[in-house]
């Protein structure tokens, strides 16, 4: 199993961490590799949502669409990739802390078959992913996203 876990301090309130979170939308200014994203289902940020996504792969442009399975308003938000090589399940849990917002990002990836020989490369990608919470928080103070 491939799994990655990080968690950060954000000095923002949870109820504008939480929804610039849960708006797939916004991946873009935190997420280095996303190249675009659309809403094509559902509405935005609730559980049934489904985002398409490009995303910079190892190889070229990937697809890495995903469905929200949870959004539970300042606390947990579920999602499921559902097209691209590889299809973890991801939660962030959000939760008050002393100067403001934790955040805790996982994912975790059951390979199967021949994307078990994949598993290294997957585990480091899913690792770089959950690292990218240094871009949130960069974001959301207002010192902008790092590459």
């Amino acid at each position: 199993m491939a799994s990655a876990t990080e968690s950060i301090e954000i000095n923002r309130p949870v109820e504008e961490v939480y929804r610039f979170l849960a708006d797939g939308l916004n991946n873009p200014k935190w997420r280095p590799a996303v190249i675009d994203i659309i809403l094509v289902s559902g509405a935005g940020g609730a559980a049934g949502a489904v985002y398409r996504q490009t995303l910079k792969g190892p190889f070229g442009r990937i697809h890495g669409d995903y469905r929200v399975v949870e959004a539970s308003p300042n606390s947990r938000i579920k999602f499921e990739v559902i097209s691209g090589p590889a299809r973890p399940v991801g939660l962030f849990v959000i939760e008050p802390a002393r100067d403001g917002t934790r955040v805790r990002f996982s994912l975790n990836f059951e390979p199967k078959g021949l994307m078990r020989l994949m598993n290294g490369m997957i585990q480091r990608t899913m690792k770089g992913e959950v690292k990218n919470l240094a871009n949130l928080k960069a974001a959301l103070e207002g010192s902008g996203p790092r590459a």
